[in-house]
Order: C-alpha cells, then structure tokens, then sequence
C-alpha cells in the first residue's frame, strides 16, 4: 500500500500545509469539505499542489517531518519544480484513480 506526503497551499505562494496519508483522493476530498477541524480548515488551505508517493509509512513520516524543518523558499520551488502554475491537483488525481 503506498503512503503519500501531500502540500497544500491556501493560494499561490500563500499559506502551506504538509500532510501523510495512505488515501490521498479521501485525504484531500476531506481537507476540500472542511470537515476536519484544524490548521488546514482554518487557514483555507485546500489548494492541492505537491505529492509524493512512498512504499512504506515510515518512509512517508520521514520526509514529512523533513519537509516541515524546510525552509519556506525551499517548499516553493520544490511546488514550482512539478507545478509551476499551481494547478490544483486533484483533478489529475482523480482521473488517475479511476
């Protein structure tokens, strides 16, 4: 089962949220609802703009806590690098899942 660390950004170059999960279309239709409480609801960080994928969940919470320690220039060009008009991935995502 692959593991999956995830940014999200409340707009381009905005607020930024890094995340794990397991089901990335469920994780990230869940932070799109605002159905749960926290950071990411409350900034409206629901634009999905960075993943990547991992085989093991210890491999995906590595890289997410690294990610975290970066500094905030870093994480924009690491976006920028795969998505440099900040697409909201999701759909890309959901066409790849069914």
């Amino acid at each position: 089962m692959p593991y999956f660390v995830y940014i999200l950004a409340s707009r381009r170059n905005g607020t930024l949220y890094i995340g794990v999960t397991n089901d990335l279309v469920r994780r990230i239709g869940e932070h799109k609802a605002k159905v749960i409480p926290g950071f990411a609801r409350q900034y409206d960080v629901t634009l999905f703009v960075y993943f990547e994928a991992f085989e093991s969940v210890l491999e995906a919470r590595s890289r997410e806590h690294s990610l975290k320690r970066w500094r905030r220039a870093w994480k924009l060009k690491l976006i920028e690098e795969l998505n440099p008009d900040w697409r909201d991935l999701m759909d890309e995502l959901q066409s790849l899942a069914n």
